[in-house]
């Protein structure tokens, strides 16, 4: 699992990275595109290779079949898929743009290649004894890429960012088996009860608002040291959903001369930087700093 989200998350990382020179758009031009095109593919290829011999070469394999993960960890590994998906989308359409490439042509194929990027991961899983195919994280794909398309048809901008936070929790300590982690590094890819999903609204472009200051609902979950439901039951665990409503700050507005730091500042704005926040976990209502 660890692998897998790492993979994710250096694919997902290198896009922006790369899309963050695109701030000014030239006209079109064959041969930046077809070098992002060939380099990209490389890259991709490469990482998949990798990806399989770390993962999924030891793992016995069978017919192509699914597996029904829904029930499991609340559903906070679909809003993973979702965010990885939504920054994929707007990743690639900037690169594209960076291309020559129109706005709306890129949005398309911007969409298109942010589920496709994912999508081998499910038919490795598919192929695998280990897993199976998850209809979930392919829904949660399509939704990612599409919450993208969908406001730059409607605003021709984003105006509602997926953003992601992590704090540390006790959960990891109560596993011999490390499926929660061992170790910071470990324990955000897979300690969910430590992840909170973000959407942060510019409420700037709906309202008179400071440009530097957001919205944000969030969703996360808490005693979850099993999968499902009954898992933790048995165990006498009690896993419950959580969610936020807070403040959170806006770094899209920010630029400096300098493009390293505007680079680092793009990156930086996936993710939800600690604000207050009230919580609504289980029937209480608290506050709380919320954030990573």
């Amino acid at each position: 699992m660890v692998v897998k989200r790492l993979w994710f998350f250096v694919t997902l990382v290198s896009l922006q990275l790369h899309a963050q020179s695109s701030d000014t758009v030239h006209t079109h031009d064959k041969k930046k595109l077809k070098s992002l095109i060939i380099i990209s593919g490389a890259a991709y290829t490469a990482s998949l290779v990798g990806l399989n011999e770390l993962w999924y070469k030891d793992s016995e394999r069978q017919s192509f079949s699914f597996f029904n993960d829904n029930p499991q960890w609340k559903q906070i590994d679909k809003a993973g898929h979702f965010f990885s998906a939504f920054h994929l989308s707007a990743g690639t359409s900037r690169s594209l743009q960076w291309c020559g490439v129109g706005k709306t042509k890129s949005d398309v194929w911007g969409s298109v290649t942010g589920f496709l990027i994912l999508l081998p991961i499910e038919i490795f899983d598919g192929f695998s004894a280990n897993y199976g195919a998850s209809t979930g994280d392919l829904l949660a794909n399509a939704a990612g890429a599409s919450f993208y398309f969908g406001q730059n048809r409607v605003w021709n901008e984003v105006r509602i960012h997926p953003k992601f936070s992590f704090q540390r929790t006790h959960y990891p300590s109560l596993r011999t088996d490390n499926i929660l982690g061992n170790g910071l590094t470990t324990e955000i890819f897979k300690d969910y009860n430590g992840q909170t999903y973000w959407l942060s609204f510019d409420m700037d472009k709906f309202l008179k608002f400071p440009k530097w200051l957001n919205l944000a609902i969030g969703y996360g979950a808490d005693g979850m040291v099993y999968a499902t439901e009954s898992e933790n039951s048995a165990a006498g665990y009690k896993a419950i959903r959580q969610y936020y409503l807070g403040l959170d700050v806006d770094l899209s507005h920010l630029k400096t001369r300098s493009k390293a730091l505007n680079t680092l500042l793009f990156v930086a704005n996936m993710i939800k930087l600690p604000a207050p926040a009230i919580r609504l976990s289980g029937k209480a209502v608290t506050f709380h700093v919320a954030g990573l």
